[in-house]
C-alpha cells in the first residue's frame, strides 16, 4: 500500500468506467451520445477490449440471447446469426468501439484494486496496478462499475474428491487451454448449465470420441433456429435501423411474454418444454436425465440453436448421465451409485464465483463499503454512496437491457447534477429507516446466485431501492422517474467547504 499511496495522481476526469467488456462499452457510449462534453477513462486489467467475450475460449462459445436483445439499442446486429459465437460478439464490440472513438479513452493492463471517495473534494481516486505491480492513481468525479458479476481470478470449486489421482487432463471452462488438442479423446463435462450444453455439441460435432455429460440434475432446454429469419426478411426491405427496432421490440416483447406466461402457469410450461425436448430426441428421451425437479425459470433455461445438443445425441457421439460425483480416480469419474465413467478429459462446467465491484476495495472517505449491508437503487447506484453505478444484468432476459437503461439514467442524472451546479449525488438511506430486505435473487434458484447472495446488495420489495427483474417496467421508471426524487440527495460546489 506504501507504493500506492506514493503514486502520483494522474488526472482528474469526468467519469472512470472499470471494464471494456459489454457494460463498459455501452455506458462510454451513452456518455458519448448524451454527455459529449465529459471526459471518460476506461479501464481494464485485460489486454483488449471485449471482457468476458474474451475471456473465455472454450469450444462452441455463443450467446445464451439472441444479439437483437444482447446488442444495444444504438447498434443494428448485422450478421445473419442471431445466436452468435464469441468471435461475432468481439467483432461487434471493436465495431462500436471504432464508431465512438472509444479506444483513445481506454487504458488495458490495468487493474483496478481500490477506490475511495473523498467528501470533501467530490473526487474519487482509483488506484491501480499493471503486470509488473506499478501502481497508478487517476481521479474522477463519477465512477461507473462495468466489470462484472463474477470473480475473473477464481471459479467455484465443487471440491471434488481424488483430483489429484486423475491422469488425463481436468480444465474448467474460465481457463481453457489455448489451441487444446481433443480429437480422438473422451471427453466428460460436469455440469447442466449453459456452458455444458454448449461445449458437449461443439467437441462432439468437432472431433472428440465421445462426450458425456454428467449432471446432478437435469435443466430445461428450448431449441430455436441460430438465425432469426424474421430478422433477415426485414433487413431486406427496410432500413438497418428500422429492422433493427423492430425485431428487438418483438423479441423484448416475446421473452416478457414467455417468462411472465411460465411463472404464471408453470405446469402447462413444463409440459410444453418437455415435449419439445422429447421431439428432438425421440427415444434418447427419459426424465431421469432430461426431466428437472424445479418449475421453468427457477432456473435460465438452456438455448439450443439448431437443436445441436440434440442432434450430437441422437448421432451417438454424446450422452447424458445423472447422478452424484463420488470421487475421480486416475481413469476418469466414480458415482456414488457404484457406475465409473471413463474419460481423458475432465471439463468442470461447475458455474461461476460471484464477485461484487469487481472485488475492488470500495471505501467512502476512508472507511470500506459492505456492499452486503447496502440497497440497491434504481437497479444501479447504492444507498450512501455517492457518485457511483454498477451493472448486474437480468437473470431473466439479456443483460445489454439493463446496460442501456442505466446508460440513459446516468448520463440523465449527470445532466441533472450540472443543471444544479451538484458535484455529488448520493442515494441517502437513513440507518433506522425500517426498510425491510427482499431476496435479491427471488423466485431464482441457480446455485453460483444461492451461494453468492449473502454478499450482494439488499433488495427491497418495491422500487427505488432494489434491483429489479422486469424490463419494461425498469425502462418506465428510468427514463420517466424524476431524477430528484426526494431520495437522492444533491451536494452543491459551494457546499464543499461545511463538508
Amino acid at each position: 500500500m506504501a507504493m500506492n499511496a506514493m503514486a502520483p495522481i494522474e488526472q482528474c476526469v469526468d467519469m472512470i468506467i472499470v471494464g471494456a467488456g459489454i457494460s463498459g462499452i455501452g455506458m462510454a457510449v451513452h456518455m458519448a451520445k448524451d454527455c459529449p462534453g465529459k471526459t471518460v477513462a476506461i479501464l481494464d486489467r485485460r489486454d483488449q477490449i471485449g471482457g468476458t467475450w474474451d475471456l473465455f475460449r472454450y469450444p462452441g462459445i455463443r450467446s445464451d440471447s439472441d444479439m437483437h436483445t444482447l446488442g444495444f439499442s444504438f447498434a443494428p446486429w448485422k450478421h445473419e446469426k442471431s445466436i452468435a459465437d464469441a468471435p461475432a460478439i468481439l467483432e461487434y464490440l471493436n465495431d462500436i468501439a471504432d464508431q465512438y472513438g472509444l479506444r483513445e479513452k481506454m487504458r488495458f493492463g490495468q487493474k483496478v484494486v481500490s477506490a475511495d471517495w473523498d467528501s470533501k473534494t467530490a473526487r474519487w481516486t482509483v488506484v491501480t496496478e499493471d503486470a509488473n505491480g506499478q501502481s497508478q492513481r487517476l481521479q474522477g468525479r463519477f465512477l461507473f462499475l462495468g466489470s462484472g458479476y463474477y470473480d475473473y481470478d477464481e471459479p467455484f470449486d465443487a471440491g471434488f474428491k481424488g483430483r489429484s489421482k486423475f491422469k488425463g487432463t481436468i480444465i474448467h471452462p474460465q481457463f481453457w487451454p489455448k489451441d487444446f488438442d481433443y480429437q480422438g479423446k473422451k471427453v466428460v463435462v460436469i455440469g447442466s448449465g449453459a456452458t455444458a450444453v454448449t461445449i458437449l455439441p461443439a467437441m462432439a460435432h468437432s472431433g472428440a470420441a465421445h462426450v458425456t455429460q454428467l449432471q446432478r440434475t437435469p435443466t430445461y432446454m428450448v431449441s430455436r433456429p441460430a438465425r432469426d429469419g424474421i430478422a433477415n426478411g426485414l433487413r431486406k426491405v427496410l432500413p438497418e435501423k428500422l429492422a433493427y427496432a423492430i425485431t428487438r421490440f418483438k423479441n423484448i416483447t416475446m421473452q416478457d411474454m414467455m417468462f411472465k406466461r411460465v411463472r404464471s402457469n408453470p405446469e402447462k410450461a413444463k409440459a410444453f418444454l418437455l415435449a419439445e425436448t422429447a421431439k428432438n430426441l425421440g427415444p434418447n428421451y427419459n426424465e431421469t436425465d432430461f426431466v428437472p425437479p424445479y418449475n421453468p425459470w427457477e432456473q435460465r433455461l438452456c438455448l439450443v440453436p439448431d437443436a445441436d445438443f440434440f442432434s450430437a445425441i441422437n448421432q451417438g457421439k454424446a450422452s447424458v448421465v445423472t447422478g452424484h460425483i463420488d470421487s475421480f480416480d486416475a481413469a476418469g469419474i466414480k458415482l456414488k451409485s457404484g457406475e465409473h465413467i471413463e474419460a481423458d478429459v475432465i471439463v468442470t462446467a461447475t458455474g461461476l464465483k460471484l464477485a461484487v465491484a469487481g472485488k475492488i476495495a470500495i471505501a467512502v472517505d476512508g472507511k470500506p463499503v459492505d456492499f452486503g449491508k447496502a440497497f440497491y437503487y434504481r437497479n444501479c447506484m447504492f444507498s450512501n454512496v455517492p457518485n457511483m453505478a454498477a451493472v448486474f444484468g437480468y437473470i431473466n432476459a439479456s443483460w445489454t437491457l439493463r446496460v442501456d437503461i442505466i446508460g440513459e439514467y446516468i448520463t440523465r442524472l449527470l445532466k441533472q447534477m450540472d443543471t444544479y451546479g451538484a458535484v455529488a449525488a448520493t442515494p441517502v438511506l437513513a440507518a433506522d429507516s425500517g426498510l425491510e430486505p427482499d431476496d435479491v435473487f427471488s423466485g431464482f434458484s441457480s446455485g453460483y446466485l444461492d451461494r453468492g447472495k449473502d454478499m450482494m446488495p439488499k433488495n427491497a420489495p418495491s422500487l427505488p431501492w432494489r434491483l429489479n427483474q422486469d424490463y419494461k417496467r425498469d425502462r418506465q421508471d428510468m427514463r420517466q422517474a424524476p431524477i430528484d426524487d426526494g431520495v437522492l440527495q444533491f451536494t452543491r460546489a459551494r457546499e464543499l467547504a461545511d463538508i
